[in-house]
């Protein structure tokens, strides 16, 4: 059991949330801040404060609408592009998208279950979560959202905004309209929202040849207990080698990747690192488990859509020499978001750190590349998502009459297994290194 340091009394979000990829840590320090300023003046903020002031006061007197400026709503505004010009993670949160975004922590929200964010001026699927109706709808990594509701989608207004429009009351239903790049075409989908409860790890069997398998859909406060017992499950069962999956998982709880991490490095090894702009602002997140870590050859498999959390267990396996990384570039996903609580239930995210791998490498915009690359298409992701999710049904006759395609190859995981067996016959183990 970890006991958590001062520090880590807040909770740390790496995962794709509010439409977003994030990594927060959770601080009611606002008020503290806001009192500490009348004792230090600074000149500076005082004069820019003044020109704002002036500036809004020339606004609410002379504007033509006298409804669209009351203060408190030109305030707002004005924190908005304040905020929101500094990254595209950095925001302003009001109540009710503050709200929802705390509803994202417990893990449990009604909307379609689909993961977004913009890229050049675009609302970008990233990946669809498993077992919800946007996985199951057909929607794919790299669809682009163009509409919702018929309304056409506008990815210069605050994301939250859009993602907001996405979720609501389970049993409710959403018309969304898709472009897909890669074919040229535009699909409209007509999903029933649902309550989106993650199950983050799934698959836990024992494949061909004595090969343990794990997928990991999400890092959520239960996901290290849970992989624990599928690992404790998986050595009773006598496996001599693991596959750790970690293709389209969006991120979750620092904390939870850390755990999940410590089982294959020895008590008090470093197996991330969190920096913000002082010196003084690192932060090592150390092994603290007791007794010797798992030797067994490990492969971890990774895709465009793995980041964050997923980044940080594959950076820091990939330093150590204790994993080799199958699959695709992940997504490159390196900062740290730091949520304030502001006066009438509204919120401050704000980008405060970055998180690097053991050897310290950072991974932001950049993501982690594999030992042997296995590129997939978004079709084959879509295809082998839905296998995974079916895995009981075994007859392809029946599978095809279901879902419309024959079952089909697992390139990445094939490549897997056949390096797994390499290192079983040759004794050929990865090399310590930079994720990069």
């Amino acid at each position: 059991m970890r006991m958590p340091t001062v520090a880590r009394m807040f909770k740390r979000i790496l995962i794709l949330a509010a439409g977003a990829l994030l990594g927060v840590a959770l601080t009611a320090a606002v008020p503290r801040l806001v009192a500490g300023w009348s004792f230090w003046p600074n000149r500076d903020l005082s004069r820019s404060a003044g020109y704002v002031r002036d500036v809004m006061r020339l606004v609410n007197e002379h504007y033509v609408d006298e409804k669209a400026v009351a203060y408190d709503q030109l305030a707002r505004q004005a924190l908005h592009g304040m905020i929101e010009s500094l990254d595209p993670h950095s925001e302003f949160l009001e109540k009710k998208v503050h709200e929802e975004f705390e509803e994202d922590l417990t893990g449990e929200f009604g909307g379609v279950g689909i993961q977004v964010e913009t890229r050049q001026n675009r609302v970008v699927v990233i990946a669809p979560l498993a077992g919800t109706p946007g996985e199951r709808a057909g929607i794919q990594r790299g669809d682009e959202i163009v509409s919702i509701d018929g309304q056409q989608v506008d990815a210069a207004v605050n994301l939250d905004g859009i993602v907001s429009r996405l979720r609501g009351k389970p049993g409710t239903k959403v018309a969304v309209g898709l472009f897909r790049p890669r074919t040229q075409t535009t699909l409209q989908l007509t999903l029933m929202r649902e309550v989106i409860r993650i199950e983050s790890v799934r698959g836990v069997r024992v494949l061909d040849d004595g090969v343990g398998y794990v997928q990991l859909t999400e890092f959520s406060e239960h996901t290290a207990a849970q992989f624990r017992r599928g690992l404790d499950r998986l050595l009773s069962e006598g496996v001599h080698s693991l596959v750790l999956d970690l293709r389209n998982n969006p991120g979750g709880l620092l904390e939870a990747a850390v755990e999940v991490a410590e089982p294959f490095f020895r008590k008090t090894e470093l197996i991330v690192y969190t920096q913000g702009r002082k010196p003084g602002d690192r932060e090592d997140f150390r092994a603290e488990a007791d007794g010797p870590p798992i030797a067994l050859p490990l492969v971890v498999l990774i895709n465009a859509g793995s980041a964050s959390a997923a980044e940080i267990v594959t950076g820091a396996l990939k330093d150590a020499g204790r994993a080799i990384v199958v699959g695709e570039r992940s997504f490159g996903k390196g900062s740290v978001q730091s949520v304030f609580k502001l006066q009438n239930g509204e919120g401050l995210r704000l980008t405060t750190a970055r998180y690097y791998t053991p050897s310290g490498a950072s991974i932001h915009e950049r993501g982690i590349a594999p030992h042997v690359e296995v590129v997939m298409t978004p079709e084959e992701d879509t295809k082998l998502a839905r296998q995974r999710a079916r895995a009981d049904i075994t007859d392809p006759a029946e599978f095809k009459a279901r879902f419309g395609f024959d079952p089909i190859a697992d390139r990445q995981l094939e490549t897997a297994l056949a390096m797994l067996r390499g290192v079983r016959r040759f004794g050929v183990r990865p090399v310590a290194g930079a994720a990069q």
